[in-house]
């Protein structure tokens, strides 16, 4: 049960002593160093882990989105781990432009079986860790800050040492004072030197230090301060690279990331779709759209982002939530009504600019640079309104409704919604539109044929139609096509109607399209009735549109 008073139980975390702090005014200009750490830390944390076909088929995906520096695994975890390893090496996998990396705790028989799974390799980073806060020292290994400490130095010697056993590979070294988020800033400082002293880097050949935030515990600022902090006292520091990997205990792992970068960083560690222990890792592929978004190459390539989506649930065996960042199924879709007017009217405005800026509400991104359809932007519901089936039978059969026709289809659609209480589809909405209009199946007026004369002013319809299960002859004249074929209608079948709108529109591009003509007929006690036409021959669609509003008449509308 929920405390009355959390902080009987909970303390908060302190503040960071950072005076004239110069992220908060930073801005992000370029993309990080990337490592994705799917393979290993997104690994360990799967109910059921990968097997050697998925580790290789997620490897072969981060090469095919661009990352060059890959955790591939925990080679002394065990038999599976280092044979996966050693394979890619021995197998030439590993692109000479792609770092490997692999991880180890800091005990010597670890760190030498690290090293010979990366046997041959042309170049590769080893990663040590030892875990340096408060709780860690004091409940998990009962040591004081001078034994943590020493464990630190002895396995930065140890990286040293083996590393020269094998001289034909450019061996790169990363070292995590583990738990840095919930530890002394003081004494994370004093182990990163300690290993700086050993290790000797240079700007030509940095030692990556990870400042992990392993549990997120406070709000992303507080992290952000921490990682100046450490970017200010750090000596030799062109000779380091910061990287950063973020947690999501309390769900701004993404945030704490970016400010981390503001505050100073280089690298970024983390998973695609942000998989990870507990709530997860930084989540790389909204990291990197994030900077997409603000006109930044993230030099990471998610245009399939459905082919990324699908290789991470087969791998991991976890679904993208609907509502994921830019990837979730729903992301790009609206349902209400205003979303969905805003979104239509955007994209009309887009095809209007004179320039390639993207400028459309609720969209904060072309879903079709991550090689994404518009069909799937607006989708019908019991919310939604006209704009949004306008939209889908734009985008479905590439009608453009006149407004007020909008209006009057999308009441058939709410009351279709409403009754059958479930998304609509495309299917639907056209069947529904098809038996509103009356252009499906057995209609009391049909058109089979026609030919106007006359002189411009004076033209004069002469058509055959069906009616009444036979076919009838009809004629009319009028100043024009349409107004020919009204006088027909009313004098010969007597069906009185007087058109307020007509509008066409072709419908697709090229020489071999279509047409669509749109009436917005009045009868003589006030109704208002539409009707649509499509044709090769826009003329043909115009005839077949006051048509379709003479079936509506008929069939008592």
């Amino acid at each position: 049960m929920m405390l009355n008073d959390p902080s009987l139980k909970y303390r908060p975390f302190p503040q960071v002593d950072l005076p004239n702090r110069q992220w908060p005014s930073r801005v992000i200009t370029a993309p990080p160093r990337w490592l994705s750490t799917d393979m290993r830390d997104g690994n360990q944390s799967l109910i059921d882990p990968m097997n050697a076909e998925k580790k290789r088929r997620f490897f072969d995906l981060l090469l095919k989105v661009g990352v060059k520096e890959i955790e591939v695994g925990f080679p002394s975890a065990g038999a599976t781990e280092f044979d996966f390893i050693s394979g890619l090496v021995r197998d030439g996998a590993i692109p000479d432009d792609v770092f490997p990396q692999v991880l180890t705790q800091a005990r010597e028989d670890l760190i030498a079986t690290t090293f010979e799974s990366l046997r041959g390799a042309k170049k590769a980073i080893v990663h040590v860790y030892n875990a340096v806060s408060p709780a860690w020292r004091n409940i998990v290994f009962q040591m004081d800050r001078p034994q943590i400490r020493e464990i630190a130095v002895t396995a930065a010697k140890l990286l040293r040492d083996n590393a020269a056993k094998q001289p034909d590979t450019d061996w790169h070294f990363e070292y995590s004072p583990e738990t840095f988020s919930t530890a002394e800033l003081d004494f994370s400082l004093e182990c990163c030197e300690a290993v700086i002293d050993i290790l000797q880097p240079t700007p030509e050949k940095p030692l990556i230090l990870n400042l992990p935030a392993t549990v997120e515990c406070a709000t992303p600022n507080i992290y952000a301060d921490q990682i100046e902090w450490i970017c200010r006292n750090i000596s030799r520091r062109d000779s380091v690279v910061i990287s950063l990997h973020t947690h999501n205990d309390r769900g701004t792992g993404v945030a704490a990331a970016e400010l981390g970068l503001m505050a100073g960083a280089d690298r970024i560690e983390g998973c695609l779709f942000g998989n990870g222990e507990r709530t997860g890792n930084c989540d790389l592929v909204t990291v990197a759209l994030n900077m997409y978004t603000q006109g930044i190459n993230p030099g990471l390539d998610f245009s399939d982002i459905d082919e990324v989506i699908q290789t991470v649930e087969y791998c991991n065996q976890l679904p993208v939530h609907p509502r994921h960042p830019y990837a979730g199924e729903l992301v790009f879709t609206a349902f209400s009504g205003s979303h969905q007017d805003a979104i239509k009217k955007g994209f009309a405005a887009q095809e209007a600019r004179n320039d390639q800026i993207w400028d459309v509400p609720y969209l904060p991104i072309d879903p079709k640079d991550l090689g994404r359809d518009y069909e799937a932007v607006i989708r019908v519901n019991s919310q939604s309104g006209k704009g949004g089936v306008a939209w889908v039978l734009q985008q479905d059969k590439g009608l453009k409704l006149p407004k007020r026709m909008q209006a009057d289809f999308s009441k058939v659609v709410q009351a279709l919604a409403d009754e059958s209480s479930r998304e609509l589809n495309a299917a639907d909405i056209w069947a529904a539109f098809e038996t509103h209009y009356r252009l499906a199946g057995e209609q009391p007026y049909s058109l089979i044929d026609y030919h106007e004369s006359g002189a411009a002013g004076d033209r004069i319809f002469t058509g055959k139609i069906t009616h009444k299960g036979g076919e009838r002859s009809i004629s009319g004249r009028g100043n024009g096509l349409i107004s020919s074929v009204l006088a027909a209608l009313r004098d010969e079948l007597g069906v009185d109607l007087e058109v307020a709108d007509y509008s066409e529109h072709a419908i697709g591009a090229g020489t071999d399209v279509a047409a669509a003509a749109y009436v917005e007929c009045r009868t003589p006690d006030g109704r208002t009735i539409f009707g649509i036409g499509t044709d090769t021959d826009v003329a043909t669609a115009s005839v077949q549109a006051v048509l379709s509003a003479a079936n509506s008449i008929a069939a008592g509308r």
